[in-house]
């Protein structure tokens, strides 16, 4: 799965990752502690929805395209981050989970953002460059949970999210789980993934349920039936100690999210691989 991201920003699987991205966020800042927000696979954190990339795909015109105008309360979030990029209700620029982190984060909450091609990281750096709260790091994603944690606030939000470019990146991102729970086992680990061979997705799930993880929630949203393996036909997220209320909430908008997103036979997952 060749994932350079600028050809598949603002898709189906965009929706899903980061709606749930925002609704972590919002569930943690209920409390007034500092947070720390770690990305592991940052990317350049804003795409041009309009550029060269994303017009040879148009992958978003299903997926961000679809759910811009709703007035849904649990997208509110997910859509001011969107909207805070574009003016006059265009839909021209679309953020990136980097992006929608420095946008509703708070001035107690520091963010660190790794990207590791020299190209996209420096496109990074230059689109944080206004926030003092951001760090960017240049380095191997899988080597994140070594090099940052334990940090130094208490409470911990990590979204591991590779490009899927190498065939072990399923096996690696369950070690980058591992590491970072035996640095630090309070965290909040959003482990994104694309649905596509499910014989190498059982595994992986087999794999997570033998980790040192404390629980672990699965979502899974499918815009068509999952059984075309060359084809990225729906997406998931594990999701390690989910804050509270997120399970009540996919409940509740991942029904309408299918509908809305399905480009074929929908559907959805929710369960736990692990529970406490």
């Amino acid at each position: 799965m060749n994932y350079r991201h600028a050809y598949h920003a603002g898709n189906h699987a965009d929706v899903l990752k980061h709606w749930v991205l925002t609704r972590c966020l919002a569930l943690l800042q209920k409390k007034p502690a500092p947070l720390a927000y770690i990305d592991t696979h940052a990317g350049i954190g804003l795409y041009d929805l309009k550029g060269e990339e994303a017009l040879k795909t148009d992958e978003w015109q299903a997926g961000i395209g679809r759910v811009w105008t709703s007035t849904h309360p649990l997208l509110a979030d997910y859509l001011h981050a969107v909207r805070e990029l574009n003016e006059d209700d265009e839909l021209r620029y679309y953020p990136g989970s980097p992006e929608i982190a420095r946008c509703l984060t708070r001035s107690q909450d520091h963010l660190h953002l790794n990207e590791k091609h020299p190209a996209d990281g420096q496109l990074l750096k230059d689109n944080m460059r206004i926030d003092r709260r951001v760090s960017v790091h240049l380095g191997e994603g899988w080597h994140v949970p070594r090099a940052l944690l334990p940090t130094e606030e208490k409470r911990l939000l990590m979204l591991i999210d590779p490009p899927f470019e190498e065939g072990d990146d399923l096996q690696n991102s369950v070690q980058a789980l591992e590491e970072s729970l035996a640095r630090m086992r309070q965290a909040i680990v959003c482990l994104w993934y694309p649905v596509k061979d499910i014989g190498q997705l059982r595994r992986f799930y087999q794999k997570l349920e033998k980790s040192n993880a404390p629980k672990l929630l699965r979502v899974e949203l499918y815009v068509n039936q999952p059984n075309d393996s060359s084809k990225l036909n729906g997406s998931g997220l594990v999701i390690c100690n989910p804050p509270w209320g997120l399970e009540a909430e996919l409940r509740e908008l991942l029904p309408w999210l299918t509908e809305t997103l399905q480009q074929g036979e929908g559907g959805w997952r929710l369960d736990w691989l692990i529970a406490e």
